[in-house]
């Protein structure tokens, strides 16, 4: 500060009000104001970050501690958006990463409150209800791709699973499909879903819900211990011995890859024999052909809105404000391919 005061010609006090960005409201000219930030950039200064927190009460600084998010290709962009996001306003994340080990997750969350950070963000791979740790409710806190399993003062940021669902019966319905209609992965009904599977529950709460708008129903469902390739293509090849679908609803896209394996054994073709839409917009979803339709997870969007919903709840947190819980939901857009065509196209 001192040398970029004696640069700049001026008192180290008048340096530190302009840097402070007070120099307009004390009435410092204009032109001393532009001596100092000239010096400033010239001689790159850069303010003390401890003695800034200690004047200001804020270290500039948000914490994200994730299960297995920052070793997941594509739940990564969850944190390109954070940080992206972050970075826009001049803060520094510290990313943790817990492994689904309780001690770790308790220790992680520690360091972050022992560094002072201005808040916590709190990160799920994929959408479900988790036991939200004591320690995470000591300061302003948000879920990212989680809810809380009981009562909890944070507030949630989630993609919008049952427009989502929405979306998907959509796609079906404007391509002139009303009957034929089978579930891969879970269903017929809402609460017919693998264990935990919060996405799977308001996936189907959509789809029933614009095909009773449209007068449409679900012909059957079927349930998959888990959404993987093997377990699409065997409820696939199941479905097959019993019925003839005219288009399938996968829950992800593992589950449509192996979709896609059990029509082509049975020598039926995608679209023009069965239509098939599916969720997430996995890689796979560009690799297999034909290019798959499906209804995208807006992993950076989500790591971007957890950061603008954290500052709102700091702001809520400097001012006193009771903390008041919220679920934000993130739309998830619809990736048009080539799986889907006309009934009998």
């Amino acid at each position: 500060m001192a040398d970029v005061a004696r640069a700049a010609g001026v008192s180290r006090s008048t340096a530190s009000l302009v840097l402070s960005g007070r120099g307009r409201e004390l009435r410092i000219s204009q032109s001393v104001q532009q001596r100092v930030l000239e010096a400033a950039e010239e001689l790159q200064y850069r303010p003390d970050i401890v003695s800034v927190a200690l004047r200001t009460g804020t270290t500039r600084t948000i914490g994200f501690v994730s299960d297995t998010v920052a070793t997941t290709r594509l739940a990564g962009d969850m944190i390109k958006g954070a940080l992206e996001a972050a970075r826009e306003r001049g803060v520094m994340l510290f990313i943790g990463e817990t492994e689904g080990e309780p001690d770790l997750e308790s220790g992680l969350l520690q360091a972050m409150h022992d560094r002072r950070v201005d808040g916590i963000i709190f990160a799920s791979m994929f959408t479900r209800r988790i036991r939200v740790p004591k320690a995470l409710t000591a300061g302003p806190a948000v879920l990212l791709n989680a809810l809380p399993a009981r009562s909890s003062p944070l507030s949630s940021v989630v993609p919008d699973e049952v427009e989502a669902g929405r979306a998907a019966a959509r796609v079906l319905l404007e391509a002139g499909h009303r009957e034929g209609i089978h579930l891969i992965g879970a269903g017929p009904g809402v609460r017919d879903v693998p264990p935990g599977t919060v996405a799977g529950v308001e996936r189907i709460t959509g789809i029933r819900d614009a095909f009773s708008q449209a007068g449409a129903t679900v012909a059957s469902g079927r349930v998959c211990p888990d959404w993987q390739p093997e377990y699409g293509y065997e409820a696939t090849s199941d479905l097959l011995e019993k019925d003839r679908p005219r288009a399938l609803i996968c829950l992800n896209d593992r589950i449509a890859l192996g979709a896609y394996q059990a029509l082509d054994a049975a020598g039926l073709r995608v679209p023009d024999d069965v239509s098939v839409v599916s969720f997430d917009d996995h890689p796979i979803a560009t690799w297999i052909r034909p290019k798959l339709t499906t209804v995208a997870l807006p992993h950076y969007d989500l790591g971007r809105k957890a950061v603008d919903v954290l500052f709102e709840e700091i702001e809520e947190h400097r001012e006193g404000a009771d903390r008041v819980s919220r679920t934000h939901r993130v739309p998830m857009p619809v990736r048009d391919r080539e799986s889907v065509a006309a009934p009998g196209a």
